[in-house]
């Protein structure tokens, strides 16, 4: 069931910093390559792949995970919980370079003539977003609000899905004026630069002091946990989507409160399938620049500095 891709492009995550800065666990073994966000064409395939329809040259996009598709959790559709999984990129090598190996199970074919290498940080940014959206979105009917902290790779998904999906009013929380701006250009209905409150009294501000109903935070560290369960009103969700930080929050906060905390991981096989249907009717857009491998140390230094608008991409051919 392997299948050899020609890797036309590499997304660059926050993730592969933490690996790169060793506080990622489990931490790889060197060597190793990075790379988890893979799109390309088909370049050597098996009886099995063929079987499904794929064919040498196909444009497609890689699920991050290579699932068994036996255990409980592949056959409810839960791949990304897979008990005998492998994630290129972040326990096997990845996709910082020219070719990758995984399984006919993570290939997802494009439509002819798609040029892939632009697409993809969809295959973690993108369905990371859409995964946590879809959980939260029974919540978002008609005069509610949701809140997205950081207008990352992620973030920048994250407002436009929420758009729609969703028939929530959406602000964006940034930490840069040029973030805060890409929030309003990508649909936000407001967008706050951080300060000194993490966005607290502008969200409180818009909503005439009442909170808001959904809080997805792509950034989840150097305090945002806290400060996105105070923008929440009574029986709100706070969705940690980021990592690096701890929610602190007072167990009779929760309760008197009635609040909901809720984690959310990358998203499975099908929904993958479902956003680049979504990109397919442009109705969600990447903003994505590709640079050569060579460029890659820089690369990582501007992702680190909160440089990039929405996601960079390394492209091994260049």
């Amino acid at each position: 069931m392997d299948v050899i891709i020609r890797v036309g492009g590499a997304g660059v995550c926050g993730t592969d910093n933490n690996i790169q800065r060793g506080v990622a666990s489990p931490l790889p073994t060197l060597p190793y390559t990075l790379g988890h966000e893979n799109a390309g064409w088909i370049e050597e395939i098996g009886a099995v792949a063929e079987s499904a329809g794929i064919r040498k040259g196909d444009p497609v996009i890689l699920h991050p995970l290579i699932s068994c598709g036996l255990c409980k959790a592949c056959r409810a559709g839960n791949d990304m919980h897979c008990a005998n999984s492998h994630f290129p990129g972040l326990n096997v090598d990845g996709g910082y370079a020219q070719f990758l190996k995984t399984s006919v199970r993570s290939v997802i074919r494009l439509a002819p003539g798609t040029n892939p290498i632009p697409l993809a940080p969809y295959a973690d940014a993108g369905i990371t977003s859409y995964h946590a959206v879809k959980k939260v979105a029974s919540q978002l009917y008609p005069g509610t609000t949701a809140v997205v902290i950081g207008i990352g790779g992620l973030g920048h998904f994250g407002v436009q899905i929420l758009k729609a999906m969703t028939s929530a009013s959406v602000i964006g929380i940034a930490r840069s004026n040029a973030k805060v701006e890409f929030a309003r250009r990508l649909g936000a209905d407001a967008a706050f630069p951080a300060g000194n409150d993490g966005g607290l009294k502008e969200v409180l501000s818009f909503t005439n002091g009442a909170g808001v109903d959904v809080v997805l935070d792509f950034v989840a560290d150097q305090g945002t946990p806290d400060i996105g369960v105070k923008m929440l009103k009574k029986g709100g969700t706070y969705c940690v989507i980021g990592e690096g930080g701890t929610v602190t929050d007072p167990t009779i906060d929760l309760l008197v409160r009635e609040l909901n905390l809720m984690g959310s991981l990358v998203g499975t096989y099908n929904e993958l399938c479902e956003l680049m249907e979504l990109n397919r009717m442009e109705k969600i857009k990447i903003t994505s620049k590709v640079y050569s491998m060579t460029e890659v140390v820089q690369v990582m230094h501007d992702l680190k500095d909160g440089k990039v608008l929405g996601r960079s991409v390394l492209d091994p051919w260049k």
